[in-house]
Parts: C-alpha cells; sequence; structure tokens
C-alpha cells in the first residue's frame, strides 16, 4: 500500500567548510524526506537566510568567521524560534554542550558523525525536540553533579513514582533503543511501549523525550554514560 508522501523536512547546513557541506548534502540528498534548501558559510550569511526562507532543521557548525555558531544560536531563535538547531563541532566538551542546550540548542553531533547519525538526529529533532547521544547524556550527567547545575528550566523533571516495567522502558529510552528495539527486549508490542512512553510524560510533566531523560538523570536511573 502507498502512503501518501508527506513534505520534506526542509534543512540548512550552516559550516565554512564547502567540501564538509558538499559531503553532507550529498548524503542527504538520497533522503526522500529531507530537502537541503540552502548554505552558509557563517552565522550572519545564516540569520539573513532564515529571515526570508521557512525552515525546520539548521545544522550549524560551531567555529565560523565573521560569526561563530555560539554567537548565532541565540539569534535563530529569535528570527526562527520552531527552528531546531542541531551544533557541529570538532570537540567534545561538557561545559560547551551544557551551554549550548541552555541556549537552544536540540543536539550536539561531531563532525565525524556518519550520515546516518546526521539523518537520525534530524528526524528526531524535527518530531521531538531533542536528539540524545552519548556526548549529550554525557554531558548533562555531568552537569547534574555539580553543585548549581545550569539545566534548561523545560527539561527540568518532576519528583514521581515509576513501577518496574517504566523504569526499565525509560532507561532502554537512555540507551538509544528504538521503539522496536525496546519491544522486542521486554516482549510488548511497539504500539504498548509508545503508550507507556506518552505515560511516562504524562507523569513526568515532561512534554517531550528530553524531559524524560533528564527525570532518569537526576534521579539515577541511569547511573553511568
Amino acid at each position: 500500500m502507498n502512503e501518501e508522501r508527506i513534505e520534506p523536512i526542509k534543512v540548512i547546513i550552516a559550516d565554512d567548510h564547502v567540501l564538509y557541506r558538499a559531503g553532507v548534502k550529498t548524503s542527504l540528498s538520497i533522503r526522500k524526506d529531507i530537502k537541503v534548501i540552502a548554505e552558509a558559510d557563517n552565522g550572519m550569511h545564516l540569520l539573513n537566510l532564515i529571515k526570508n526562507i521557512d525552515v525546520d532543521v539548521i545544522l550549524l557548525d560551531i567555529q565560523m568567521p565573521i560569526m561563530d555558531g555560539i554567537a548565532t544560536l541565540p539569534e535563530i531563535k529569535k528570527i526562527a524560534p520552531n527552528a531546531k538547531v542541531i551544533m557541529l563541532t570538532m570537540v567534545d566538551d561538557n561545559s560547551m554542550i551544557t551551554k549550548l542546550m541552555e541556549l537552544g540548542a536540540n543536539s550536539y553531533l561531531t563532525k565525524t558523525s556518519d550520515s546516518e547519525i546526521i539523518y537520525e538526529a534530524i528526524k528526531t529533532c524535527f518530531e521531538q525536540e531533542y536528539y540524545f547521544n552519548s556526548l549529550t547524556n554525557k554531558a548533562l550527567l555531568s552537569n547534574l553533579k555539580q553543585k548549581n547545575p545550569v539545566v534548561p528550566h523545560q527539561l527540568v523533571p518532576q519528583e514521581v513514582l515509576l513501577n518496574d516495567k517504566e523504569t526499565t522502558i525509560l532507561r532502554l529510552m537512555c540507551e538509544e533503543k528504538s521503539t522496536k528495539e525496546i519491544a522486542d527486549m521486554v516482549d510488548l508490542s511497539p504500539r504498548t511501549v509508545e503508550a507507556i512512553r506518552d505515560r511516562l510524560k504524562v507523569k513526568t510533566g515532561s512534554k517531550t523525550t528530553a524531559g524524560l531523560i533528564m527525570y532518569a538523570v537526576k534521579h539515577k536511573i541511569i547511573e553511568e554514560i
């Protein structure tokens, strides 16, 4: 049965390396549900673009001339508040990751990430607001251990009681397992797993998967990442 095709996710790549942009664009071009609609070589160029172009997801390099990704991020949120922003970098820096997520970043990838990871991050950010990986989880966990954690207010979890099944599913979500993988591991249908995930959001007062991850981190459902 043919499914009705929906409009592709509109992506802009902002990076000062032409070859990197070309590589990402080429790898994404085979995806029917994503369309790279523009490219920018610095933050100022990007901001001028999004004043006139509707974009869903922005791949934003941290280190660029004229205006870098850190300075650009807050301005993106003013011009296009609904756009999801995935930061790109060569550096794994916990404090930087936390700072960027506080400023509104939706994910953080190293530039060595393969095309499958980039595709997954774009899709997940677009559909669920945040894409978590070992870098972001480790940074958030490290941040929560500090005396005065700086956690985006929308990610702060509420105190609730979870049953064993809910705890198990939440832990597997933190391990980046897909709905189908979780369903197979706990011997439930994918639809039931999705229902439990939705119930977890209600119980924790989380609007997104991000809130659930933060709950798991703060309440030591995941001890180490």
